[in-house]
């Protein structure tokens, strides 16, 4: 039996060591880790008093509203800025949707398209992911192949972080062939009883801060049966199966499955802070941090803080600096500063950089005192504006002075992005399509080309699956009486609930029933016009059942599809824009394939960074990265051939993008 371990059900014994004494899967006799200490494994080993360490340096409430932000994008220098090689590992977190680790290699070439950019002289490919979304993983792991995907929480992956050192420590840099020498031999002279299990393997690593037991749990594969009974048993529960342990840490390690202290050049993430949105009756806006849906910030500068990389860059909302005066953004920036971090602050607007839709977000860099600080990238595209910066901020918009006249492209419209698409209806079964049809403009020839076109080498030198077909071309299914509705809006610029039969627009544009008209009803027996629509905004609202044109525009592309308080009505079809429609507005290549149900595709791509922006910003990086930008100066021009990477094979001819002929929406 030498080289097995062992299950229990009734009673169980361990051959790495030895008898197992419990009360099913999840009993047995527990032997502690030895205690964690800076000693095993660095001075950030311990993370809450690194964690302790940096908040006291942070800022008080007072101390903000004495010293106003400076003017232009917001910076702190700290330190020389002297260049060192870029590590083995480049690591890019979203906190609580999406975590992009990457790892460098010998290609000339950088680039990663969703988050790195292109750059010369360096490559780097996805090579850990974390989300919370079960969904979101799927694709990532589909789209990534060589990607280490985690479905956890952000907190419970730092604690796993810590306790992944301790392990490392232990299993790794120490001498443990002595310790563990006897337990082949005790192995040996055992035999197993009736209703002892055998350990085929350990085959995952997680940590569960919520359950009954706290802790790591590994999952075990078990001899003698199938994926299907694999379970998570507690590591206090394996203690007498070192060898196991072993095996997997030192596997692990030299897979790189988990980033140590040091391994790190780049956190990349976007922590959501829900407490502060308008939706939120309560929100607490004199101690922001105090609101549990606020915490996630905290916990991204925490991942920070542990793992000490030489770059951050941080994505979220514009409301940061706006709710309570601009707290959480400037926490975010006192955070970096207090971790002795050069920080910039810039608000950046998606449609700058080569999309139909606004979109500003603000981003946070943060460079260690001895790197260079990266820049912003200025716009190369022209833009419909549809909204402004807080006052207190507007110097941080990342633009051209007033005084300069700079070349820009013509702004994209939605028939740049989406004419080309072939026709579907309410309920479109199938994910997968032909296009039926030639790209019109060259945004179309250029997001439908394949991974190598676009430098993303996902999949190495394969071409990857799906490519050359349609994917995720399916709207959000309307509702029968939804339905009815929409095939009743008119197919005309700007068409709305206003144009309905019943509904008249009264004085100061606040809509009224009409009283010369019968209220119409639907087949259900619900109003035509329902009553949410009348009263939405006080009835001054052109949103509901609102229908898009092709030479629009929009705000910004968000998590839901429903059409009941936003306009999201195709031009010339009577349904809501498909997932692939929205994702093309992001910026997303046609080639990249999402996974769960429709509702949670839409969630997906509403969730992310804007492609071009994450592309624009990592040729920043990659600046950054070879010396190639002194970082004094807050803004960069992107060189002409940036904005043509990849388009070499998309040269088109201009063409006038209206009504695609053919198109008449269902009646």
């Amino acid at each position: 039996m030498a080289g097995a371990g062992w299950r229990g059900a009734r009673g169980g014994r361990a051959t790495d060591c030895c008898r197992r004494e419990g009360r099913g899967r999840g009993a047995g006799r527990l032997t502690s880790l030895p205690p964690r200490g800076s000693e095993e494994v660095g001075d950030l080993a311990g993370g809450r008093a690194a964690a302790a360490t940096w908040r006291s340096r942070i800022p008080t409430a007072a101390a903000w509203s004495s010293q106003p932000l400076t003017p232009g994008v917001f910076r702190v220098k700290m330190g020389s800025q002297a260049v060192k090689p870029l590590r083995v590992f480049l690591l890019m977190m979203r906190v609580w949707r999406r975590h992009l680790i990457c790892q460098r290699g010998q290609q000339p070439f950088l680039t990663c398209i969703r988050a790195v950019g292109a750059c010369p002289l360096v490559f780097a490919w996805v090579r850990w992911a974390v989300d919370l979304n079960s969904f979101a993983c799927q694709s990532l792991k589909y789209n990534h192949p060589q990607t280490e995907v985690r479905n956890e929480k952000a907190d419970e992956f730092l604690a796993l972080l810590k306790e992944w050192a301790v392990l490392c420590e232990k299993y790794v840099h120490q001498d443990v062939d002595s310790n563990l020498a006897g337990s082949e031999d005790q192995e040996d002279a055992d035999t197993l009883d009736k209703d002892e299990f055998v350990v085929q393997k350990l085959i995952g690593i997680r940590y569960d801060g919520t359950g009954r037991k706290k802790g790591v749990y590994f999952k075990v594969q078990w001899e003698g049966y199938g994926p299907e009974e694999d379970t998570w048993e507690p590591i206090d529960n394996l203690s007498d199966c070192p060898l196991k342990i072993r095996e997997f840490v030192q596997e692990g390690r030299k897979r790189k499955i988990l980033p140590l202290p040091g391994d790190v050049d780049v956190i990349c993430g976007g922590p959501p802070c829900q407490g502060i949105s308008g939706f939120n009756r309560f929100r607490n806006r004199d101690e922001p941090l105090k609101d549990e849906k606020n915490k996630q910030m905290v916990t991204f500068m925490d991942i920070v803080a542990y793992l000490k990389p030489k770059y951050v860059l941080m994505e979220n909302v514009v409301d940061i600096l706006k709710f309570a005066d601009g707290y959480l953004g400037k926490y975010a920036l006192s955070c970096l500063v207090a971790m002795k971090y050069q920080a910039r602050l810039g608000m950046m607007v998606a449609g700058c950089y080569g999309l139909p839709q606004f979109r500003m977000r603000v981003f946070l860099w943060g460079a260690l005192s001895s790197m260079v600080l990266p820049k912003y990238p200025l716009p190369t595209y022209d833009v419909v504006v549809r909204g402004g910066a807080p006052n207190a901020f507007s110097q941080c918009m990342v633009a051209y002075d007033e005084t300069q006249r700079p070349s820009l492209k013509k702004a994209l419209l939605l028939g740049d992005a989406f004419s080309d698409l072939p026709k579907v209806e309410n309920h479109q079964p199938n994910d997968v399509m032909e296009y039926g049809g030639s790209p019109k403009t060259e945004f179309q020839r250029y997001i439908r080309l394949g991974r190598k076109d676009m430098l993303d080498w996902s999949f190495g030198e394969e071409a990857g699956p799906d490519e050359g077909k349609l994917l995720d071309h399916q709207p959000l299914r309307l509702n029968n009486d939804d339905y009815e509705r929409v095939k009743q809006i008119p197919v005309k610029k700007g068409a709305n609930f206003r144009d309905l039969k019943g509904v008249k627009v009264g004085a100061n544009n606040v809509v009224e029933w009409d009283p010369e008209v019968e209220r119409v009803y639907l087949s259900s027996g619900k109003p035509l016009v329902p009553d949410y629509a009348m009263s939405f905004i006080k009835g001054k609202s052109l949103k509901p059942f609102g229908r898009l044109w092709w030479d629009e525009t929009v705000p910004t592309v968000v998590t839901r599809a429903e059409p009941h308080n936003q306009v999201i009505l195709h031009p010339t079809q009577a349904r809501v824009l498909t997932i692939r429609e929205n994702a093309r507005l992001q910026g997303f290549p046609d080639y990249y394939r999402l996974f769960g149900p429709i509702k949670e595709k839409y969630i997906q791509v509403g969730n992310a960074v804007a492609v071009p922006v994450a592309r624009a910003l990592g040729y920043c990086l990659g600046q950054a990265y070879l010396g190639e930008s002194d970082g004094s100066q807050p803004l960069y021009q992107l060189p002409a051939s940036f904005t043509s990477v990849g388009r070499t094979a998309v040269q088109a001819n201009a063409v006038s993008v209206g009504t695609p002929a053919g198109e008449v929406v269902e009646q």
